[in-house]
């Protein structure tokens, strides 16, 4: 960082300082001993406005506060029948790190169809994978390399894009704002696998409206994009989508359900699903746990990203009659998904 840069952290360090106590409580639970780091993410995202960047932090403490986010891991969905219909409908896995210790996240974009369970659900679940990537997964990697880890890289898969995808943009609309304005910063590179003309067309016409910082971070891979992935992580941490061409399908491996990362019988959705019962229960040792999702105040819609969600609509309905026209899903996670 430059003298500027830096003087700027100071700036934001005194203001989040001296905020309420319970603010500062809950600043300690996000930054997990990176406050600095902490800072310059939210400063990053309202390019470098020390007024901007407090207002940006504190709305994000005041938001962890009112909607128990320090606790969302203490609160498995339950029971486990209704927790796999929520990863079958909403494809997300983690499947390994990068060489530099970056874990990788995988997003099954065009086959995730949100429609087995109620929203407040799949935000709960979505706010559990942060919480839980940003508690347990960072801090693994930053043991493993002896430095600090605060990214991700993710590997959205295009699979099966569809028009129907449209029907999902409230739904993705709440995700990207939640992350965009608690989790910034947060996502080292997109890479886009698999993706059909449709994507193409319309990542030309989206691509302008995405912040500079933004647009930096996509790469879109030729095919499944196995060649270029093994760059910079090894076969293992593939996700099962990518080890080879014309895999079809992101929900289903050769290999079983064990490859497959987005199922709940994959070893790393066990860690997680396992780790937030544990918490559960140190919680309430002898209180049977509740069912019932956790409700989660939605933030209101970013201006920019209503904006990209009527462009994408518009485009997407260009070629309504050809294959693979679902566009939405994935842009707009790129937009502004920075977690």
């Amino acid at each position: 960082m430059g003298v500027a840069e830096q003087e700027a952290v100071k700036q934001l360090k005194l203001l989040v300082d001296a905020a309420d106590e319970p603010l500062k409580i809950t600043f300690q639970n996000m930054h997990q001993g990176y406050p600095i780091e902490t800072l310059v993410r939210f400063l990053k995202a309202r390019d470098w406005n020390i007024a901007k960047a407090n207002k940006m932090i504190v709305d994000c403490l005041n938001w962890r506060l009112e909607n128990g986010i320090d606790n969302i891991l203490t609160k498995p969905i339950i029971p486990t029948d209704l927790y796999k219909s929520v990863r079958d409908s909403q494809l997300v896995g983690f499947s390994g790190y990068t060489r530099q210790g970056l874990p990788v996240i995988a997003i099954g974009v065009g086959l995730s169809t949100f429609d087995k369970q109620s929203v407040n659900y799949y935000v709960q679940s979505h706010i559990q994978m942060n919480e839980y990537r940003d508690r347990v997964l960072l801090p693994a990697a930053a043991k493993k390399c002896g430095k600090y880890v605060g990214t991700c890289v993710k590997v959205l898969d295009m699979t099966g894009l569809r028009l129907s995808a449209l029907n999902n943009i409230k739904l993705l609309t709440v995700i990207s704002s939640i992350d965009d304005l608690n989790y910034p910063e947060k996502t080292d590179t997109y890479y886009i696998v698999n993706a059909p003309y449709i994507f193409s067309a319309c990542w030309k016409v989206v691509k302008p409206l995405l912040q500079e910082r933004t647009r930096r971070k996509v790469q879109v891979l030729q095919g499944c994009g196995r060649d270029e992935l093994l760059k910079i992580m090894d076969y293992a941490s593939l996700p099962h989508f990518c080890k080879r061409e014309g895999s079809g399908s992101s929900k289903h491996s050769s290999s079983g359900e064990t490859d497959n990362c987005f199922s709940l019988d994959h070893p790393n959705h066990q860690q997680l699903y396992n780790y937030v019962k544990q918490q559960a229960a140190q919680i309430e040792p002898v209180a049977p746990l509740k069912q019932g999702s956790v409700h989660v105040k939605f933030p209101e819609t970013d201006l920019e990203c209503a904006k990209i969600a009527v462009t994408i609509e518009s485009e997407v309905q260009k070629y309504e009659g050809q294959n693979g026209s679902g566009l939405c899903n994935s842009l707009h996670k790129l937009k502004v998904g920075d977690a």
